[in-house]
């Protein structure tokens, strides 16, 4: 491991030489990549010098052992406790900072979110996650910029994606992604019976063109004019867009602006996110059991969540968390949800690390 954090140590040097470099201040793009590098090794380079500078303090006190007198060798083992106890801290650290990083987590992200089993009740409560989401992403100042809603009528949604935008955005919503289910008695219940409903989220990270290549002989474009709830007409020109990616027969349709260019632009972002998100989960199926555990990003088809509303509970199954604080997620509170997952996730992550490093 120092092998390796000394490595680091050397790169981040050589970085803070090239930044400083008249050549390289003038190339914006080289040094935009140099220095988000820097940022990046920054915080591991930190707590290497103290990790260095406290194994040279151990090593001071473990001489002071040797001292006869008696006073001072008593101070000396209270400092070789403290800073042996330091050094295992700064070493757990140091291991968990040296974990591959996800490379989409401060990137934007594209939350749908989708009526499952349940009617109307699970427009509903698609209804009351996407809002969910969106007091959280304000909690964090982050812009939340509607692609695409299918309104239920009542209150709810078929289907509703949104773009939230903000530094790290996927790195907190990416394990969202899979089954919401919802207990509780719907407003159409007339003998309080309760009844469980399910919601699908997808998150995907936004794509940027460098990533990924669409040719646009690739894809078919239709324009058609923007429905509202029952098919009743909501404009009187052709704005809304539907595009299909032939390949792959993946089809996106927005229709929520009165520009059909905004519509299209709208619609592309998703597509791109859509077919990142393919490419991203076929290159994971290729990678061993042990590389995907270390992604850790869920089981989407699987039921992550319940929200139970006579008990006010939410419990995510993933890693057996209950909270008693339903009213408070519900306005976006999800925050302790969330570090239990990265804490777990990280765990996971650090432990297929270290079976591999000993095999």
């Amino acid at each position: 491991m120092l092998e390796k954090l000394k490595g680091i140590e050397k790169r981040f040097l050589e970085l803070e030489k090239l930044l400083s470099s008249p050549e390289i201040v003038s190339d914006r793009n080289a040094f935009q990549r140099f220095s988000k590098e820097h940022a990046e090794l920054s915080n591991i380079v930190a707590v290497l010098r103290v990790y260095e500078q406290t194994l040279a303090d151990l090593e001071d006190s473990l001489e002071l052992l040797k001292d006869g007198d008696p006073e001072i060798k008593a101070l000396a083992r209270d400092e070789v406790d403290a800073l042996t106890e330091q050094k295992t801290g700064l070493e757990g650290e140091l291991k968990q900072l040296l974990l591959p990083r996800d490379p989409n987590d401060d990137k934007n992200v594209i939350v749908e979110i989708r009526a499952g089993t349940g009617g109307e009740e699970a427009g509903l409560f698609a209804g009351d996650l996407f809002r969910m989401y969106n007091r959280y992403a304000e909690s964090r100042n982050w812009k939340v910029e509607a692609m695409s809603h299918h309104a239920t009528g009542v209150g709810g949604f078929k289907e509703v994606i949104a773009m939230i935008h903000g530094k790290g955005a996927y790195s907190r919503f990416k394990f969202e992604s899979g089954t919401h289910r919802v207990q509780r008695v719907p407003t159409t219940e007339t003998q309080g019976r309760i009844h469980t409903s399910a919601v699908t989220v997808a998150v995907l990270p936004e794509a940027e063109d460098v990533e990924l290549h669409i040719d646009p002989r690739e894809l078919k474009i239709d324009v058609f004019r923007a429905t509202g709830p029952g098919g009743q007409s909501v404009n009187t020109t052709d704005s809304a867009v539907r595009i299909t990616h032939l390949p792959t027969n993946l089809v996106v349709t927005c229709q929520d602006e009165k520009s059909q260019l905004k519509n299209k632009n709208k619609a592309m972002k998703v597509l791109r996110a859509r077919l990142l998100d393919n490419m991203i989960k076929e290159q994971n199926e290729k990678r061993s059991q042990e590389r995907k555990n270390q992604i850790g990003t869920g089981d989407r088809s699987g039921r992550i969540r319940t929200y139970n509303f006579p008990q006010g509970r939410v419990t995510d199954h993933r890693v057996g968390l209950t909270l008693y604080k339903l009213e408070e997620i519900m306005q976006g509170n999800i925050n302790e949800i969330i570090d239990e997952l990265t804490t777990f996730y990280q765990a996971r992550a650090l432990q297929n690390a270290e079976s591999v490093d000993a095999a």
